[in-house]
């Protein structure tokens, strides 16, 4: 790929007919916008490169255009081999065919013909977990669903180059362990992984190496680990946008969420081993009589690390009015490097009811220490130790 650039028309407004087309007596006015500016990078046989960046830094574009659904305005990309993609939640899928018809549909348009669908049929539909839904259309599929069956068919086409887009953070936890393992695979096989995502653990794990878009431009390409870390130091002062779920019977609320460093300050980054603090500030709108405060940290790719609440701790709160804050302290944070979220909540002293939760509503990264780990999610801190028993005669 050298010198790539892509361009887009952005239209202030839209002549909806030919007769106020005529009677405007002029075009629509446009803008240009560049979602790709000079970029260039070589992909070599048998790696996987991680895309990363904020939205609408031209990620996305970038991998449409090696797929040759785009064609760039500038510059030129030449991929060997055969391509797979899956880009776009149910693309190439027809709504009211049965997932069995689009199957060979899909398979189809990724080149592979049909007695070679028939031969790897058991295995698409069995690594997408869809037996029993297979002859049901597509149309009724959840979303997850639909991306299981998408990646199955993209991933066994057995292509040279496999371009993979966000979509695959629709999956469950189990799916994705799947993906995982099958990127593993095809890592061994010796063929060309690009991967779009925001989870940066997933791409921490997953690719040998990273490229950082920003505003359609190449930033920076290196060894996953250290852009990665370059990344996210970069845009830890920036805010993120939340798309936040929140319910409750509202008679309380968690107005503010923070996480302090050991010095007290409110922070976005903090390292393995760390001393923190995570503090919830509330309000009530009448008494609450013994709440349940709690928090669960979650993987930014989902998974769910640990959940840790009030309720062992009797007297801690017997009536709650007005407004005040409740603190965690975590003596020694045990988490590894990646990006996570926290879910605070507050329920009633049963448990069953609840009062106010606010569902991965505060982000932070953790970066790692000298000491820690490498692999995993938490780091333990135990010790080796060796000792001989006797050597052989």
């Amino acid at each position: 790929m050298d010198g790539v650039s892509k361009r887009f028309r952005l239209y202030h407004e839209v002549n909806r007919s030919l007769k106020a087309t005529i009677m405007r007596r002029r075009r629509v006015s446009f803008e240009e916008f560049w979602a790709l500016q000079n970029v260039s990078l070589d992909v070599p046989t048998g790696e996987t490169l991680g895309l990363i960046g904020e939205n609408g830094s031209g990620k996305s574009t970038l991998l449409k255009c090696m797929a040759r659904i785009l064609r760039p305005d500038r510059g030129r990309i030449s991929v060997d081999g055969k391509v797979s993609a899956l880009l776009e939640l149910g693309a190439g899928f027809h709504p009211e065919l049965s997932g069995r018809e689009n199957v060979f549909l899909n398979a189809s348009i990724l080149g592979l013909g049909d007695k070679e669908v028939r031969r790897k049929f058991d295995d698409i539909v069995g690594f997408a977990g869809l037996e029993r839904f297979i002859d049901t259309p597509v149309k009724n599929y959840s979303s997850g669903m639909y991306v299981r069956l998408g990646f199955s068919v993209a991933i066994n086409v057995e292509p040279d180059v496999l371009l993979v887009d966000e979509v695959l953070a629709v999956g469950d936890e189990q799916f994705q362990r799947k993906c995982r393992e099958k990127f593993t695979d095809l890592k061994a096989e010796g063929r060309t992984v690009v991967i779009v995502s925001h989870a940066m653990e997933s791409v921490r794990g997953l690719c040998d190496r990273v490229a950082w878009l920003e505003n359609g431009e190449l930033q920076d390409i290196g060894p996953a680990k250290q852009v990665v870390d370059r990344y996210v130091g970069q845009v830890d002062e920036a805010p993120h946008a939340e798309t936040e779920a929140r319910w409750g019977t509202g008679d309380m609320r968690i107005e503010r969420i923070d996480l302090l460093d050991a010095a007290g300050v409110p922070t976005h980054k903090v390292s393995t081993g760390d001393r923190v603090t995570v503090r919830l500030e509330y309000s009530t709108r009448q008494p609450v009589a013994r709440p349940v405060f709690g928090v669960v940290f979650t993987r930014a790719d989902g998974l769910q690390v640990a959940g840790i609440n009030t309720s062992e701790e009797h007297g801690l709160l017997d009536q709650a009015v007005g407004t005040g804050r409740v603190d965690l302290e975590i003596d020694r944070l045990p988490l590894l490097a990646g990006t996570y979220e926290l879910t605070p909540s507050i329920f009633d002293s049963t448990l069953m009811n609840a009062i106010d939760v606010r569902n991965r509503a505060f982000w932070f990264d953790v970066v790692a220490s000298p000491s820690s780990e490498s692999y995993g999610v938490v780091s333990l801190g135990g010790r080796w130790r060796v000792e001989e028993l006797g050597r052989a005669g």
